[in-house]
């Protein structure tokens, strides 16, 4: 069965638009949601364009902070205190990458991690990795929700996770072996230093593929049954496309997709979830539920 992660994140923003509803009604403003974009890469200018998008969907209040790539860290680091302090602002993300002479990570810890809708913050983190509530990484977040919403089995089965990354692969991974469902499996970290991955994959139930290498993952790594998660979106040439590319995932689709249980397209599978668990941050954080 093919996992439709367009189908679960609308129905869940409709889920959250309703709840933004009553909290207008009762006299209270709607989630307010900021972005941070340095500079103008491609690919961050349509993620934010998405998120903003999905903040109208949702009902919540968006705003858009633009700085030029050549900003200095400090003015950015002011942006971010300022941020920190204001009482209409429930969450915001910084879009990454950031130019080279911004450090990305003395940038994450600057956020206050209660505004911290993106879940990097190292409290968030931690917080998460003993099972405690915090914000978590939208991306693992959404994949945990796709596995619930198609009620896929995740107890004492054998999770393959590829790929290390602090936004991917060692999140999800935290997850899967948390003593909750989703969750209960028993995981095993792949890396680019992992001997015998085809082996460790064929022993799997359930792989979760975050490596950005395009059909890494060939039918001959797949048990039948298995369900796969496919994280990797990368762009390829393709001149029969109008944009001159086309988007394909870590795993070679067309080749696995009738060997397993459950699969996510790309697009169209984990991305969608991804802003969806950045609005579903948004309003934990504006409603006070976690902190």
């Amino acid at each position: 069965m093919i996992i439709d992660g367009k189908k679960i994140s609308d129905i869940i923003k409709q889920e959250i638009a309703e709840e933004v509803k009553q909290i207008v009604s009762s006299g209270n403003r709607p989630p307010h949601l900021v972005a941070v974009l340095v500079g103008h890469d491609g690919a961050s200018e349509t993620y934010v364009a998405h998120k903003i998008r999905a903040c109208e969907q949702c009902g919540f209040k968006s705003t858009l902070l633009r700085f030029e790539s050549n900003i200095d860290e400090a003015e950015l680091l002011n942006a971010i205190y300022g941020l920190n302090k204001d009482s209409e602002v429930d969450g915001f993300i910084v879009q990454l990458p950031l130019p080279d002479q911004i450090d990305e990570q003395k940038i994450i810890e600057a956020i206050d991690y209660k505004k911290d809708v993106d879940g990097f913050h190292p409290i968030n983190v931690g917080r998460m990795s003993i099972g405690l509530p915090c914000f978590k990484s939208a991306t693992p977040a959404g994949i945990m929700m796709l596995l619930e919403r198609y009620n896929i089995k995740t107890e004492g089965k054998r999770c393959a996770v590829l790929g290390r990354s602090n936004i991917v692969g060692k999140p999800v991974a935290t997850l899967m072996i948390q003593k909750a469902y989703p969750g209960n499996s028993t995981v095993t970290i792949c890396h680019s230093a992992t001997k015998d991955i085809k082996d460790i994959c064929i022993d799997s139930d359930i792989i979760i593929s975050a490596v950005g290498i395009p059909q890494f993952v060939t039918a001959d790594m797949v048990k039948d049954g298995a369900v796969i998660i496919d994280v990797g979106t990368t762009r390829i040439k393709d001149d029969t496309r109008k944009n001159g590319y086309r988007l394909v995932g870590d795993v070679d689709f067309e080749n696995v997709k009738d060997k397993c249980s459950f699969i996510t397209p790309v697009p169209g599978g984990v991305g969608p979830m991804t802003i969806v668990s950045l609005m579903r941050n948004t309003l934990l954080a504006a409603t006070h539920a976690i902190y």
